[in-house]
């Protein structure tokens, strides 16, 4: 079986034991990106974007159990490929407003994905933002859709993984909670080395280096 997606120059990233990610248009700047992750021989795909491939993709670590949208505004192509792989949509029971939004089978997320190890935490739960990440102790993975990323626009001068520039003040502390091996996150190239580090230096200097970050997105967007 082959996507369905129009995206056609797509580029596999972070590849692991476990899984792989891909950015399904490499040269936009916000780096949207997509992961697929596999338990037991099953894998989950977590906020899907589609394009020809992805299902060959996929299949080299096991079969389709399902599509989790961690983000509210991350429904991209959740249902159109539940649909294909006759699997269902699951998103945070904190988001289940957003349920009716899918033409495919929803299913609510409450604490954990399946049965798959992942748990589930909330992030943001308001009216303008509400977000939640993955996290697995047993491969010491974190999945984060938006609060953090790697793309250039997250990312103040010597950071390897920043803060969303619209929460640079109010970051999401309780993720320094955790200590994962490897970061997934939705926009840009995941962080796989010394990354419990990363988190906390992202989280410590959110603040500090906002104002470098705003400094630096405006020139960029003024000189493009």
């Amino acid at each position: 079986m082959k996507g369905s997606g129009s995206a056609t120059d797509w580029q596999a990233i972070d590849r692991w034991e476990h899984g792989v990610g891909w950015l399904p248009y490499p040269d936009e700047t916000m780096q949207r990106a997509s992961h697929a992750i596999e338990v037991d021989g099953e894998v989950w795909l977590v906020d899907p974007i589609d394009f020809d491939g992805l299902d060959d993709l996929v299949a080299e670590h096991g079969e389709v159990a399902g599509v989790a949208v961690l983000l509210d505004r991350h429904k991209r192509d959740a249902a159109a490929v539940a649909n294909r792989h006759d699997v269902a949509v699951h998103v945070p029971a904190f988001m289940r407003e957003i349920a009716d939004d899918f033409s495919a089978p929803v299913e609510l997320i409450e604490r954990e994905l399946g049965e798959t190890g992942y748990r589930m935490h909330e992030l943001k739960n308001n009216g303008f933002w509400k977000e939640a990440a993955l996290y697995s102790d047993d491969t010491e993975t974190l999945v984060v859709p938006e609060s953090l990323g790697t793309s250039s626009y997250f990312r103040a001068s010597g950071e390897r993984l920043g803060v969303h520039p619209m929460l640079r003040l109010f970051p999401p502390r309780k993720l320094a909670r955790l200590s994962p091996e490897r970061v997934l996150v939705g926009h840009g190239a995941g962080i796989h080395e010394d990354a419990a580090a990363a988190v906390q230096d992202a989280l410590d200097g959110s603040r500090t280096r906002a104002p470098s970050l705003y400094a630096k997105t405006a020139r960029e967007f003024i000189f493009g």
